[in-house]
């Protein structure tokens, strides 16, 4: 297995978006609205950081791919009124 040495701004911002979601995981009610902004801000800052494509990789196409092991992952998506997880390869 290849193993890659991330920038260290890179895994800062991870770092903060772990804690930021524990956050909102552990007391939902507490500032719910600014702490998802927060999420959403960390998510894009890690998804459009150099590293990646200094690497060759973009995230939609790293989502495309199998997951552990040859799984595919499942495909979340937002109905309007709820989150929906589906296997990906579903018709």
């Amino acid at each position: 297995m290849a193993s890659f040495r991330f920038p260290n701004d890179l895994i800062s911002l991870r770092r903060r978006q772990i804690r930021v979601y524990n956050r909102l995981a552990l007391r939902p009610a507490v500032g719910a609205a600014e702490l998802r902004r927060e999420l959403i801000r960390l998510s894009c800052l890690i998804s459009s950081h150099p590293y990646w494509a200094g690497r060759g990789w973009n995230m939609a196409g790293q989502a495309a791919r199998s997951g552990p092991d040859g799984v595919r992952e499942l495909v979340v998506r937002w109905t309007g009124k709820e989150f929906v997880a589906t296997d990906p390869e579903a018709p």
